[in-house]
Order: C-alpha cells, then structure tokens, then sequence
C-alpha cells in the first residue's frame, strides 16, 4: 500500500523538479528560454516544456536550432528497464489504447504543423535493457538515436530491421516517415535521485533570485505548487507571467544573488541541463564529434585550440571575473586553462559538476585547510632510458594500470610518475575551487622539480594522463608555462577505439 501512494507523489515530484530547473530561466534576459509550459501541449508529452529564442536555442545533433523542448518525465519507485518493444505497449506508461511512441510522434506532427523544429523526450529513472537494440543506439551527447545504424541495411532477420519494422507498423509509417519522427526523439535515462534533483531545483531557484526550498525538510512547497497554478489555469509562463505568479506566492529571495556574465564551452551534453539555456554564450563543439570521439576530419590543435583561444580571450578581455561552465573533455578544460594562465590576472570561477548537481567554484572561494586531502607522489623506472615522463593523475579514480598498459612499446618514455590523493580516488575527493587551485599549483611544482632532476638542457616532454575533476584540468592548464612541451590523453571509456588512452593535443615548448 506504501508503495501504491508514494509512485504517483514521487513521480509529481520528479516533474515539478525538472519544471523549477528552466523555468527560473525566465527571470533573466540573458537566458535563451523565452517560454515554459508545464501540463500543456500535445498529451502524453506534455509534462514539461520549453520555448527558446529561435536565434539561441541549443543545438540538435545535426547543428539545427531547437526551438521547443518537450519531456514526459516517467519515475519509477523501483530499478528497472524498458525495451524498444515497451515504447510500443501502452501497458508499460499505465495507459489503455495509446503508447509512449505514439504520444511522442503526436507530438512531433504536432510541432511540424506549427512550424516547429522541436526534440521530443522521454525522461525516466529506468534504464535501456543491456540486451536491447536500443543499448547500442542512443548517442550520449544528445541522447538521441543514431539513425545511420538504425536505418542500416535491409535484411529483414537483422535486429536493427525487426525493430525498425515493429515501430513502422505500430505508427502505421513508412521508412522515411518513421526516420524523420526518429531524428526528433531522445530517450533519457536519468541516474540522479529525487533528492539529486531538488538540490539541482534549488541551485537554479538561488541562481535567479528564487528562495530555495526550505533545508532539512521532507517536503517543499515547489512540488506542489505548479500543480496548484495549473488548477488556477496558470499553466504556460513567459517573463512577465512567471514573475507574477512568483510575485504573488512571495517565492523571491529577500536579497536576490548579483547578475554574473557565464561562458559556456562544450563538447557533449549533459541530458537536459544545457548550457544555452543559462550561459550568455555557448561556444559548441559537437559538430565536431561523434558521441566521446573527436571526428577523424577534425584535429585537436588545428580546429579546436584556436576555437578555444579566441572564445576564451574575448571574455577575458571584457571580464576581470568570469565563470566558466564547461561540459567538456579534460583535455578542452585544461586548454582553457592555458589561455587564461596564472600571469593573465583573471579571476575564474567554474560551474562544477558534482553528484547533488553543480557547485561554483573560484580559487578564492574557501580558506585553506591543513586536513584537505593532499598528494601522494610515487615514482618509477620504465626501464627505456628514455627521457621523456610520464604523469597518471588519480583523483576520481585511479589510472596507473591503464596508463602502464598504454605506455607498453613507448621508448622515449622513461618514467613514471602517480600522483594520487591521501586516501582512495574519490568522485568527492576534492572539496571546492581552492582545494582544486591548491592541488593544481602544487602538481605543477612537482613536475617541475621531476623534470629538472634529469638535469638535461630541453625539457623532456610530459605525458599527462588525468582522471579529475574538470575544474583541476583547468587549473592546472594555467601553469602551462612551466609544463610545456605536454601533450594530454583521453581515454576510451565506450571501449569503441580498443578501450584505452588515446592521444589528444600536444603543446610543444614556446608554443
């Protein structure tokens, strides 16, 4: 009986959260979310939505502006799975006649005749079946399909075929019609908590002036009160609606938090917190790569770093203080830090994504503490007699297997040094902007103590393989000065290009 009552507080819950984490957006002008409806439009996707600016909208994976954005948010009490066959059962969402994959092409056709190129989403805490076509087929930038496998071939005892086939005919279309509905869909399977979101509910009530929810209780009057507007008929917000109904319920902070100019770079995308819809300017490299790997045409160096440089420089040049908001490869974190090095003056603060949602974090931001955790350093002979070095950082996990096993058949390195944390590697282990500073000019020192050791008149080449927050990556990248000539690794965590590190930009000396 328990369970009978809490799935549907639970799931109310989990979709007010996800309302509370855009529609904040509209208090700001600098935001690119220009409407926010919430158990509106096109039924059965019609949980959450949200309208960009056409100019500003984020990006779908084939460089398209998205100008709507529409969730059916689905939580479960319990782990579980679904499978692309129980898109097609109407059985699986609790319904009768109508299943998820038909209320998400209602919605696609809907937004079709109005003229809209929109992304149709399907927000859940179950995961895609391990045995499933599906497992394989959803990209993890985007969350979308990848159509160019699903669509491959003809043999009709192919599991991509008998998939294709089931949806065609469940939805009574053709190929080309199923694959343009296809190009619109995204299925998200969520791995944070209900508590998760509300801290992530309550970071974006803070950020726009809202009071957070109340600390230290079990409940929070936002999980109610969308549904309490939506009996008022209040029910699709822009700027000066939302600010009414935030005005009458008395939901502003007494004081609210300074306006901060925020620069957004990324590579992949986080699920649905996007940096469009809360960065001034978003600098995206996603064309450029196909889920985690960069494209074979494109070159970390030559079509990236200057990118970078130039997005980085102009808002240095027009900051003396700015904040960073990176969904980004290591390597692309410590990049930005290189253009704004130790000698450049500016005070960087970093939009740090943490398990209870994002922190920001500056290198000024706490007092130093003695108990932080510190280095650990060890070093070993590969026994090459190379002059070269190699360096594994093990923060949030620990690297020195992969790292000796890459370094296998590699001559001109020919040490290596650890550098791991007090304690075990942790996703927790460095606790805010001044620990990561901290931990980053003091890497940096080492290695250059490392390297002037070998007492040779060049600098051996460093060999930076990191596993660390991204905020460590960027500050450590402001000492480039004293770690050129670097190049830095990524690593193959989708097993696709043979599941180890693989080389990404190189910085030689004086460059």
């Amino acid at each position: 009986m328990t369970q009978a009552v809490n799935t549907p507080r639970y799931g109310n819950a989990f979709q007010a959260r996800i309302f509370w984490t855009y529609a904040p957006k509209l208090l700001s002008s600098t935001t690119a979310v220009r409407r926010v409806g919430f158990e509106s439009g096109p039924r059965g996707f019609d949980d959450v939505w949200v309208e960009y600016d056409p100019s500003r909208g984020p990006l779908d994976q084939f460089g398209r502006r998205l100008q709507v954005e529409r969730f059916q948010c689905k939580w479960h009490v319990g782990n579980g799975t679904f499978t692309h066959v129980d898109l097609t059962d109407p059985n699986y969402s609790g319904a009768t006649t109508t299943s998820l994959l038909q209320r998400a092409r209602d919605a696609y056709l809907s937004d079709q005749a109005d003229g809209f190129a929109s992304r149709i989403r399907l927000m859940t805490n179950h995961r895609i079946h391990l045995d499933d076509v599906l497992h394989k087929l959803v990209e993890q930038q985007h969350h979308t399909l990848k159509l160019d496998e699903f669509f491959q071939g003809s043999t009709k005892q192919s599991k991509y075929w008998l998939a294709r086939e089931a949806w065609r005919q469940h939805l009574k279309v053709d190929e080309a019609e199923l694959r343009a509905f296809c190009e619109r869909l995204a299925l998200t399977s969520v791995s944070e908590s209900l508590d998760d979101f509300r801290l992530r509910m309550d970071e974006a009530l803070h950020f726009y002036g809202l009071k957070p929810s109340e600390p230290g209780t079990s409940s929070t009057i936002y999980d109610q009160l969308p549904y309490d507007w939506l009996a008022q008929g209040r029910n699709e917000f822009d700027a000066k609606s939302f600010r009414e109904a935030c005005g009458d319920d008395k939901l502003f902070a007494d004081q609210a938090p300074p306006p901060a100019k925020v620069f957004g770079v990324k590579s992949f995308e986080h699920g649905f917190d996007r940096l469009e819809a809360r960065c001034d300017e978003v600098l995206s490299f996603l064309p450029e790569f196909s889920d985690r790997y960069l494209k074979p045409e494109f070159t970390w160096d030559k079509d990236l770093l200057p990118k970078l440089t130039a997005f980085i420089r102009s808002a240095g040049q027009r900051e003396q203080r700015l904040r960073l908001a990176m969904d980004t490869h290591l390597t692309l974190a410590f990049a930005a830090g290189t253009v704004l090095d130790t000698k450049s003056g500016k005070i960087v603060e970093i939009e740090q994504r943490t398990r209870g949602g994002s922190a920001i974090w500056a290198a000024d931001d706490a007092p130093v503490d003695t108990n932080w955790p510190g280095w650990t350093f060890s070093e070993f002979d590969m026994g090459t007699n190379g002059p070269e070095v190699a360096v594994a950082v093990s923060i949030t996990r620990t690297t020195e297997q992969q790292v000796r096993a890459f370094l296998q058949g590699q001559p001109n390195i020919g040490r290596l040094v650890v550098a791991g944390l007090t304690g075990s590697a942790s996703q927790c282990a460095v606790l805010n902007g001044t620990h990561a500073d901290q931990l980053a000019d003091r890497l940096a020192n080492h290695l250059k103590d490392v390297r002037s050791i070998a007492g040779l008149a060049a600098r051996p080449a460093l060999h930076l393989f990191m596993a660390a927050p991204y905020s460590v990556a960027f500050f450590l990248g402001r000492h480039i000065k004293v770690l050129r000539p670097v190049t830095l690794y990524e690593f193959d965590f989708e097993g696709e290009r043979g599941g180890g590190y693989v080389s990404s930009l190189t910085m030689a000396a004086g460059s």
